[in-house]
């Protein structure tokens, strides 16, 4: 399936984002330019601007019809809001097929129905002789080992019965596929056909003998081949109309046997359908050892025998309930923005149906509910329960001769068993995946509990690709090394049980080393493969090496992320051992400050950015100890920006260190301006106001010691004056701290006497910092400070920079400062974005502080993310956030200390539509700035505003393209 519907037909709505158009700052009356000075929005360029809603008296106090009672009351009952409302029924409609392209589906559909049954038969022969097939038609199935008893001969099949969403009338668009049963006789199928395979071959022959007659049928435009859900034992042959209705329909045909053919005893998930000694060819173990069970297996059989009453469940269930069709409507966008029902594996929406099903027979969803309660209930269920733990059933019987739910628990990490008792729903998803979908599930009943405005936009609108979801990405290339990891790991049950899937034998022990390595470090483990694509008739399936990367994401921690230590047992204990060989040569006994001799691992890290890439250490060390997996085949995505905020020379460190010396100079100093002695007033606060003192200085001023030869020395003055004859000294920039002083009642009124005083201040200050620390201080003007006529009531330009530098510049500075101790990860992001507008040469355009801010943003507001714990993420989630926000029709609130309230934060929003006009192209928010945007008053204009986008839009998917490539992204930093 494709991408899920954007947010463009839905931004009358939702107020989601919209590009700013070139023209919106314009000229202002008789062609006269706007003042540099306040780029707001003119009153001719309002027209495109939301505006509040203007009703006459009559219309205001107009007494409501019962029509529209009744329906705020179900509202008010079934929804949060009527934005919410009006957002879901809009999603609904672009998401479901309309009658008229139902009606063209559905002739289709008998017209492909007439075809299949008249498909000729074929005479007897056996499996391994397909002489039968015509010249040029490959079978959709690796035939490892060839040799296999059975006969085979094609039938038309004595049932055609369309199976699915489409039937149900839950499927959502852009891609359209509907599934079609294809019965196949019983005179093709024999008793042993479960064992080895043959019912597998059988089927895809079956396929094979189908796409030969179809594709020279003027009917079809495409006939092709799949595997369904990514399973390469079991491909299916997809059909597409001829012409314009190409892309209207894709049919998937599903041959299967009879339901009540197979003996459902020897399903079991404990029974063996595949002999070893026939898999491996070798001859039957002779101490009679009895042949491992091959549950998977035994479980792709399964759903082919349960396709009908699956569908008869689901028709029962969500037949005359539309809103349980909403539902599961909404549950499948949600699923597909976040990834979630790809391939093998999957959280498929067949998956998220049965769920629904599952609720209704427990009485947690109600059939009148809308389809936001659905959602909701289906969410919250998620979140809270853990199928990896204790699975569930829609099994009613107490017939004593099924399974136990432990039997599956042992076969299968995940467990939702089928109404039969017999069949594990989940048998294909792994743990990873399945804690994805709940750390997924949690993160979306936090947003729908905090009742944000965007909170629709947000969840059903906003993609996760795994780049921008995961702080660290690595791909193992190429596939076929995991063979090699099987023979490592002893997979040789789990690859006769998988048809000689290597990848998915090995997935499974693999995500399980490396969340034991990384322990505290990580969050969340999830991996990802890509589908398999589609392939001709004519051409062989495609080999497991050839179904793309096997790629991991790391949710990381931010508390244990730097961390170089793993400290294991004590020397002694009977766990030391496991400790030595789980992480072999690098396990070392030390000696700690407490006198306990343990078992421990060390890794090397002198700087942030090393400290950053120790979760690529552990990944590569266990890899190549456990899974015979070397370092070049494991290519790691982490820490390729992080050169960027240094610009493209090679460096060990990001300037971090350089950031935390100056920092702590600043606080040496702040203590010796609090304990001077012999000052009039005594110092009552130092507050910071330079991007160094919030950690977003992109290249922090590092010491320099002067040469000699490159000055002369001025002894009177105790200072350096540069030769001219020598090349330009090294410049430093300094630190802007603000000093406050303690109340008096002797500071005079006039504007020159407080210059004179402050003046006077200083001297004592530089005096008293030489003579009590030996400190080289001289005082300075500062031309900004306190203009004339200070104490008038009106603004003056002046003025309002004054109140910025001294009173919004420290408090915004001390709470970034406050965020990158909640954060570590936010001064390599505010760093890397600031370096990246700076290299746009846009960075005129835009203070220190509004990209700040911007940055900021993503940390404290990370919806429908976690707040980044990698400057990696971030800065693409920066790229993001400043090419999709509606900078025109919205303010970005950055709820800094989380000073603000929902309530306010509605206020803000109304403020700003009635006050746009007058307000900045850009608008950024704090709760010590609610209404003038201080920080963007001076700039950008639209144009650099709209360029700024653009760039943003076009740099994000060449920047995620290159770092998902897995071989190689290149030199980033030149692209960029």
């Amino acid at each position: 399936m494709g991408p899920a519907p954007t947010g463009q037909q839905l931004r009358g709505a939702t107020g989601g984002p919209e590009v700013i158009e070139p023209s919106f700052e314009g000229t202002g009356k008789k062609g006269k330019k706007p003042s540099s000075r306040k780029r707001g929005v003119t009153e001719s360029q309002a027209e495109n601007l939301l505006q509040p809603v203007k009703l006459s008296k009559a219309e205001l106090y107009k007494e409501p019809t019962n029509e529209e009672l009744n329906r705020l009351r179900e509202t008010e009952i079934l929804f949060h809001s009527s934005l919410l409302r009006l957002q879901v029924e809009e999603l609904l409609k672009e998401v479901r097929l309309s009658e008229k392209k139902k009606d063209r589906i559905d002739a289709f559909l008998l017209e492909v129905n007439h075809r299949i049954k008249r498909v000729p038969s074929t005479p007897e022969s056996e499996l391994t002789d397909q002489a039968w097939l015509p010249a040029g038609i490959r079978v959709p199935f690796h035939q490892v080992p060839y040799t296999v008893k059975g006969s085979f001969h094609f039938l038309p099949p004595a049932q055609v019965t369309v199976v699915g969403s489409y039937l149900l009338g839950t499927c959502i668009r852009p891609d359209i596929t509907v599934d079609m049963a294809l019965t196949m006789p019983r005179e093709i199928l024999q008793d042993k056909d479960l064992l080895n395979q043959r019912y597998f071959r059988k089927r895809a022959l079956y396929l094979a003998h189908l796409a030969h007659h179809l594709a020279r049928d003027p009917l079809f435009g495409s006939v092709r081949f799949s595997y369904t859900n990514g399973c390469h034992m079991k491909p299916s042959l997809l059909l597409r109309p001829h012409g314009k209705d190409e892309r209207l329909v894709t049919v998937r045909l599903h041959p299967c046997p009879p339901s009540d053919f197979f003996r459902p005893c020897r399903l079991l998930p404990t029974k063996n359908n595949v002999r070893s000694a026939w898999y491996r060819g070798q001859s039957p173990p002779e101490d009679g050892k009895p042949d491992p069970p091959t549950p998977h297996y035994n479980t792709w059989v399964l759903q082919d025998t349960a396709l009908g009453s699956h569908v008869q469940l689901l028709s029962n269930v969500l037949g005359s309930a539309p809103g349980l069709k909403d539902g599961v409507a909404l549950l499948k966008v949600w699923l597909r923005q976040r990834e979630l029902d790809k391939g093998l594996g999957g959280f498929s929406g067949f998956l998220i149906s049965m769920l629904v099903a599952f609720l209704v027979s427990t009485r947690k969803i109600h059939t009148t509910m809308s389809g936001y309660q659905v959602l909701r209930s289906v969410l919250q269920f998620l979140a809270t329960t853990d199928l990896t733990v204790n699975g569930i059933s829609l099994c009613l019987s107490s017939d004593p001769s099924l399974p136990a739910l432990a039997d599956f628990h042992q076969a299968f990490p995940v467990v939702f068993l089928d109404p039969s008792g017999r069949l594990n729903l989940c048998a294909d998803v792994t743990a990873s995946t399945y804690h994805q979908v709940q750390h997924e599930a949690r993160l979306s009943m936090a947003l729908l509990d905090s009742k944000t405005d965007d909170g629709f936009q947000l969840l059903l609108m906003t993609p996760k690709p795994m780049i921008r979801a995961f702080d660290h990405v690595l791909h193992l290339r190429p596939l076929s090394r995991l063979q090699a990891t099987c023979h490592q790991l002893k997979l040789w049950p789990e690859l006769q049980d998988n048809g000689g899937d290597y990848i998915s034998a090995s997935l499974g022990p693999l995500t399980t080393l490396l969340e034991k390595g990384l322990g505290s470090r990580l969050q969340l483990l999830v991996h990802s493969r890509p589908p398999v694509p589609e392939w001709g008739w004519s051409q062989d399936p495609p080999k497991h090496k050839d179904s793309g990367t096997l790629t991991l994401g790391l949710l990381l921690q931010p508390e244990g992320l730097t961390t170089v230590l793993e400290l294991g047992p004590e020397a002694d204990q009977p766990e030391a051992v496991e400790f030595r060989q789980f992480w072999g040569s690098r396990s070392e006994l030390r000696r700690f400050q407490d006198g306990a001799i343990r078992e421990a691992v060390v890794w090397e890290a002198a700087s942030l950015c090393q400290k950053r890439l120790i979760p690529h250490k552990v990944v590569t060390h266990l890899l190549a100890l456990h899974a015979d997996i070397p370092d070049n085949c494991v290519h790691y995505v982490g820490g390729f920006l992080d050169a960027l905020i240094q610009g493209l020379k090679e460096t060990s460190s990001t300037g971090e260190e350089a950031l935390a010396v100056a920092i702590c100079c600043y606080d040496d100093l702040s203590r010796m301006l609090w304990g001077l002695e012999g000052l009039p007033l005594t110092v009552s606060a130092v507050q910071g106001a330079h991007p160094v003192l919030c950690y977003t200085e992109v290249f922090p001023p590092t010491p320099v010691q002067p040469a000699c030869s490159f000055y002369e020395q001025l002894r009177e003055r105790a200072s350096l004056l540069p030769r001219l004859d020598k090349p330009c000294p090294a410049y430093v920039e300094p630190i802007t701290m603000v000093c406050h002083l303690e109340g008096s009642g002797q500071w005079p009124q006039e504007a020159e006497a407080i210059r004179r005083v402050r003046a006077a201040f200083q001297l004592r200050l530089a005096e008293l910092l030489r003579q009590q620390h030996g400190l080289l201080c001289r005082a300075t003007t500062y031309i900004h400070f306190l203009p004339q006529g200070m104490i008038s009531l009106r603004d003056t330009p002046d003025s309002l920079r004054l109140e910025r530098d001294t009173r919004h510049l420290p408090l915004l500075t001390s709470a970034l400062h406050g965020l990158q101790q909640q954060h570590p990860a936010f001064s390599g992001v505010a760093r890397l974005a600031k370096r990246w507008v700076r290299a746009q040469l846009l960075g005129e355009g835009f203070s220190d502080e509004s990209l700040d801010l911007v940055a900021a943003a993503l940390f404290l507001h990370p919806e429908p993310f976690t707040p980044p714990s990698s400057p990696q993420v971030g800065f693409l989630r920066f790229l993001s956030l400043v090419s999709t926000f509606d900078w025109k029709n919205n303010p970005l609130i950055v709820n800094l200390n989380n000073e603000l309230t929902v309530e306010e934060q509605v206020e803000i929003r109304s403020s700003f539509l009635a006050a746009r006009t007058r307000l900045p192209v850009m608008v950024i928010i704090t709760p010590q700035d609610r209404k003038s945007s201080v920080w963007t008053q001076d700039g950008p204009s639209a144009q650099i505003l709209q360029q700024l986008v653009i760039l943003a839009a076009k740099a994000l998917p060449v920047l995620e393209k290159q770092l998902m490539d897995p071989w190689g992204p290149g030199d980033i930093r030149v692209s960029l």
